[in-house]
């Protein structure tokens, strides 16, 4: 189960069917949205939600008014059910059955976020950072943001730019640099 913390579907609860999945929590998905609207107006960004699970973060932007929205995992379960809420909510949201680093690797579009939400037992950290910013997959005021456990540390990553930690919970961001453009 899932709640919508924010925007024109603030408190809406979207009951997922058993997914293997592990969505961001409240107390994270709102710490998270509250440094990314100090950056963004969520109406007027592109947004790649990788590993995205029960779509819990791209219901988040849309319900913000975010209109491009593309969802990316690879359980052809949690595709079908993403795109079935979006349809029920009117939410625009692409979604896309890939393994996470497979659909970087091949993607061409270029965002202001990307949010990438992989299982606590995820280690190839480094090579999606890599693809990201090798691909030019950010805009130059754009962040990559990748959601771990608090104790993985990914400061030693190229382009990374801080960490904030929540609970069990952190975030990374990873953004171009004047040495890296």
């Amino acid at each position: 189960m899932t709640r919508i913390i924010s925007g024109k579907f603030r408190g809406k609860i979207i009951k997922a069917p058993a997914l293997p999945v592990r969505p961001t929590t409240d107390f994270a998905k709102e710490a998270l949205f509250n440094i990314l609207n100090n950056h963004f107006y969520l109406d007027e960004i592109s947004v790649l939600d990788l590993f995205a699970g029960t779509g819990n973060l791209s219901y988040e932007f849309a319900s913000r008014g975010c209109s491009s929205i593309t969802a990316v995992d690879q359980n052809p379960k949690c595709c079908q059910f993403i795109s079935k809420t979006s349809e029920s909510l009117q939410f625009d949201i692409e979604v896309h059955r890939s393994d996470a680093l497979e659909y970087v690797k091949r993607d061409y579009k270029v965002y202001d976020l990307i949010i990438a939400d992989p299982p606590y037992d995820y280690t190839d950290y480094t090579a999606l950072v890599d693809q990201v910013f090798f691909k030019k997959l950010i805009q130059e005021e754009g962040f990559l943001v990748i959601e771990h456990d608090r104790e993985t540390d990914l400061s030693e990553v190229e382009h990374f730019y801080e960490m904030r930690k929540y609970g069990k919970v952190a975030f990374s961001f990873f953004q171009w640099t004047e040495e890296t453009e």
